[in-house]
């Protein structure tokens, strides 16, 4: 069995190598090629004098490149750093200073955007760009895709073994920065095995990738794919409807969404042949609406229903088999295979059933910590709470954070969770990276970007602000730099603005929890009025 994680591909290759991978648009790949093309990319990698775990960033929408490059990074003993490509310049620029990543893959579009932040990233020396060939920048060396690929050289990849890194993905924090959460290869193999074991994935499936590639979840469609040796098809969509049609156009057996994405799903009608051929769908990245998953339900009576749970820091946590949907249909489930789910009082003694406690996981899937973060990994990476005491080496666990209960026969249900992050459709958005943009733009005194619930989108982004003396806020010139400085997920959708200060709590600390819920009424107020 593979133990580092482009194992996973190069087994398959061997296995099957003719049988299909990868498909995007009109290109499709066998087994044997896509794994060529990974390896071509890890020897082009160490011929660009790529050092044992240093990182490669990959910014590109997803294609059979940008499979290639993170395949090929870990194959060469780097380590690879998947780029929502949504993100703004300034944001690519913090996470390629913050890893000190030494090679960045991207696109001659890309690349111009990224002109005027990459003399900042001084660890930087070299960008491949795919797509044609780009302008010198700088003291940056400029390498073509077909070039450094044809460049490769006899270099033989570092050594590395399943605990060694193999990928930081970068996920927001609550202190408004992103935080680089480090996987090993030993975290996305055991990933990879635990969540094909339950989907039952094999040969025949064939899984549209319509997350990011740089959500876990989003990695995740290729690392199950590989494992089982079944066809990954991407897809980068503008519309649901384009979802839809490429379950139907290529039979797709198998897809993984967020609740905002299932909520547009499940209003479309779908053809006959998609119903017929899904075999599978799961739901990750919050709370999917019981209203959204009948519907569904409804409209592919032959399709199995998985509803997961799962933080980055540990992939994934639990999941609710098909066979319990009606029973405990607001259940996240039970602790996905090799791995174990604990419900824990701020002590470590263990919660009685019913009983509101934290979540925690151990267990292979645990990562590795945030990268150049020991404050805050030692807080959310503590020992397993009820270890021998005869361990003189002690177990790390995720202490998640979410508060939730566990009931008689060990189901787990969600409460509620204990940062402020607001999670809209489908991402974790960190509050203070919100209003760091909103502060930038000089218009106002004081602002906190708060999350409401909202029926399409998980939680809604909005701003509560204050004017600077003299100045008139002008709501709608505010939201249009934000629109600016923002990916379009993390734009707020409403600003409201307030006379005086905003209302603190007894520490001095702004309350975000009396806003949250002022806001949260007036919404509710309006839509039912």
């Amino acid at each position: 069995m593979p133990d580092l994680i482009h194992e996973l591909l190069l087994r398959s290759a061997e296995v099957a190598p003719q049988r299909e991978a990868l498909s995007y648009q009109s290109t499709r790949l066998d087994y044997d090629a896509l794994a060529t093309l990974a390896v071509d990319c890890a020897a082009g990698l160490l011929h660009l004098e790529l050092g044992r775990s240093e990182r490669v960033a990959v910014y590109l929408e997803k294609r059979p490149e940008t499979v290639a490059a993170m395949f090929g990074a870990a194959a060469a003993g780097g380590v690879f750093v998947p780029i929502n490509p949504l993100l703004k310049p300034e944001q690519v620029a913090y996470i390629l200073r913050d890893c000190n990543v030494r090679i960045l893959v991207t696109s001659v579009e890309r690349l111009g955007l990224l002109a005027s932040v990459l003399r900042e990233c001084h660890d930087l020396h070299t960008v491949i760009v795919v797509g044609g060939r780009a302008e010198p920048a700088g003291e940056l060396d400029i390498v073509a895709w077909e070039e450094a690929l044809s460049g490769s050289g006899k270099a033989r990849p570092h050594r590395v073994i399943d605990t060694d890194m193999a990928a930081i993905l970068y996920t927001s924090g609550s202190t408004g920065k992103p935080k680089g959460v480090v996987l090993s290869h030993r975290n996305m193999v055991a990933g990879a095995r635990s969540v094909a074991q339950y989907l039952e994935n094999d040969e025949n499936d064939r899984i549209l990738s319509a997350l990011p590639l740089s959500f876990d979840a989003g990695f995740s469609q290729l690392t199950t794919a590989f494992h089982a040796a079944a066809r990954v098809t991407l897809i980068n969509y503008l519309l649901p409807r384009d979802i839809i049609t490429a379950v139907e156009r290529e039979r797709i057996t198998g897809l993984t969404a967020v609740p905002p994405l299932w909520i547009q799903l499940a209003q479309l009608e779908w053809p006959e042949d998609a119903r017929n051929s899904l075999r599978y769908i799961a739901n990750t990245g919050g709370r999917m609406p019981k209203a959204t998953l009948d519907m569904l339900r409804t409209a592919l009576p032959k399709t199995l229903p998985f509803l997961m749970y799962g933080l980055t820091e540990s992939f994934r946590s639990t999941y609710l088999p098909p066979s319990e949907l009606d029973r405990r249909p607001d259940s996240i489930g039970k602790a996905i295979p090799n791995a174990e789910v604990l419900v824990v009082h701020e002590d470590g003694t263990p919660c009685a059933p019913g009983e509101p406690g934290e979540l925690v996981h151990r267990g292979a899937l645990v990562s590795l910590g945030y990268w150049n973060d020991p404050e805050k990994t030692a807080e959310r990476f503590k020992p397993v709470p009820g270890q021998p005491h005869g361990l003189v080496l002690t177990e790390n666990a995720v202490w998640s954070g979410d508060t939730v209960r566990m009931d008689e026969e060990g189901f787990l249900y969600f409460i509620s969770r204990r940062d402020e992050m607001i999670k809209t459709s489908g991402y974790r958005v960190s509050p203070t990276e919100v209003e760091e943009v909103i502060y930038a733009t000089g218009l106002v005194a004081e602002a906190a970007a708060l999350g409401i619930a909202h029926p399409v989108l998980g939680q809604a982004i909005v701003v509560v602000a204050t004017a600077r003396d003299g100045v008139r806020l002008d709501t709608q010139e505010l939201l249009a730099q934000c629109r600016q400085q923002l990916p379009a997920f993390m734009v707020p959708a409403h600003v409201t603005v307030r006379e005086g200060s905003l209302p603190r709590n007894p520490n001095g600390k702004i309350d975000r929890k009396l806003m949250a819920q002022e806001m949260q009424d007036l919404f509710d107020a309006g839509r039912n009025g």
